[in-house]
């Protein structure tokens, strides 16, 4: 009967090791844990190193804090002048408070890429073709403070870049590496 009982402790001891080794997580340099325990946000995000998350209790985002680059499909817009552009770009962001970008907003890489996009066609789609050749660092300005200023409850920074001209036939813009070709009338 001795034996019965030592078997069933050490069963439970291991089931206890098993659970505690299970329990570790372990986030690289650059990630960030953002931790719910029973469904309430802890204050502070757990990293770089070992965080504990205990499994039925808590429950563990990971938002990596390197800087990440998103395509923009390419987007069709008209100046003020009825010239047709095709707009791609690709934008430069990275995330400062983890967990505001996880509870603030569902999904900030898709809301920031859909609200670059808006706003490129918008901030284009206002100036004539010889203003987008011409005053390339201001539009890129406002460009970054509008998506700054909208990206803040998300938390997401993003990084400024610049702008330049390919060749004659096309017009360049690098807003985190924006590009504008100039489309000719079918």
């Amino acid at each position: 009967m001795e034996s019965l009982s030592f078997g069933f402790g050490t069963i439970v001891i291991v089931v206890v090791v098993i659970y505690i080794l299970s329990s570790i997580k372990i986030l690289a340099e650059y990630e960030r844990g953002v931790i719910f325990r029973l469904g309430r946000l802890l204050s502070t995000a757990k990293g770089p190193g070992i965080a504990l998350v205990f499994a039925p209790i808590d429950r563990i985002v990971r938002v990596s804090l390197r800087q990440e680059a998103l395509e923009v499909p390419p987007q069709d817009i008209i100046t003020r002048d009825n010239v047709t552009l095709k707009v791609n770009a690709v934008i430069f962001l990275r995330v400062i408070d983890p967990n505001k970008a996880v509870v603030e907003v569902s999904n900030y890489v898709y809301q920031t890429s859909q609200f670059a996009q808006t706003t490129l066609r918008s901030v284009l789609g206002e100036q004539e073709l010889d203003e987008l050749l011409s005053h390339r660092e201001k539009i890129n300005l406002r460009l970054q403070s509008i998506l700054d200023t909208h990206t803040s409850p998300s938390s997401t920074f993003l990084v400024p870049s610049r702008f330049w001209p390919n060749t004659s036939a096309e017009l360049s813009f690098a807003w985190g590496g924006c590009y504008l070709q100039r489309r000719d009338p079918v």
